[in-house]
């Protein structure tokens, strides 16, 4: 059977979900800022074979409409659980979903059965930001420079990728409204890095050493503070695993959920 889409109502709009059906504990997938839920496609079918899997996409992204209120990611995803009548489930997220995960689990622990963190982001770990980074997005962004932001996006964050990479760029130049669009809605969390320590749950990282050396330092003080963390490093890994290694995406995902039970 087809995953089942749904349009799901969150505090002052919507957003987009799909649900796969199925027995036995859910999986949620949160995907990052640079891409939208299509960037799971090359791993839904080996993991909707064993699970019932539930993608979102943020709202401003792919098919979730622009916010016009301010929000919250935790929230929004507290509410997709609700729509669902899930009162536990596996969350996985990537870079941006990750950052939300962590942040849920932490305010409603029980009921996150176990996490699957993809290059995640975090709130509150001081050097995350590249400050030349971001000024030069503005500064392309401002002139209207689609196409140079896109190729620094892809210097930047697909940096394992063989030119023309054609499934990153088209996933990357598709999220940049929602990178526009969010601006001033989305509402920065509590800071959650040195609150690592209080996760009691199954968990694993995948470090993409091909990611920023910011993001590896991140993510590698992340693994360290999370109590009894898998860490799986992946040499030829950007900021895009489940393009890059998706058998070892599946495979980190399927041992998390045996442990959940």
């Amino acid at each position: 059977m087809g995953a089942m889409e749904q349009t799901v109502k969150v505090d002052g709009g919507e957003v987009w979900a799909d649900d796969s059906g199925g027995e036995g504990l859910p999986l949620v997938l949160l995907h990052p800022g640079i891409a939208d839920a299509r960037v799971w496609d090359p791993v839904l079918p080996a993991l909707t074979a064993r699970h019932r899997v539930i993608r979102y996409e943020a709202r401003g992204f792919g098919r979730s409409p622009a916010p016009t209120v301010p929000y919250t990611q935790t929230a929004d995803l507290g509410r997709v659980l609700d729509h669902f009548g899930l009162d536990r489930a596996v969350l996985v997220g990537s870079s941006l979903g990750g950052k939300t995960a962590i942040g849920f689990a932490l305010s409603e622990p029980e009921r996150v059965a176990a996490l699957g963190l993809l290059v995640p982001g975090v709130t509150g770990y001081p050097d995350l930001e590249d400050p030349e980074l971001t000024a030069e997005i503005g500064r392309l962004a401002q002139a209207g420079d689609m196409d140079g932001l896109l190729a620094l996006s892809l210097r930047t964050f697909a940096a394992a990728g063989s030119p023309p990479d054609t499934r990153a760029a088209e996933l990357i130049r598709d999220s940049f409204p929602g990178w526009f669009s969010t601006y001033g809605y989305d509402r920065p969390e509590p800071p959650a890095f040195d609150r690592l320590t209080e996760l009691d749950l199954p968990t694993a990282l995948l470090l993409g050493e091909r990611d920023t050396p910011r993001v590896v330092a991140c993510n590698e003080a992340m693994a360290a503070r999370i109590p009894g963390c898998r860490l799986v490093r992946v040499a030829e890994c950007d900021h895009l695993p489940t393009l890059r290694v998706p058998e070892t995406v599946v495979r980190l995902v399927t041992e998390l959920c045996d442990r959940a039970g």
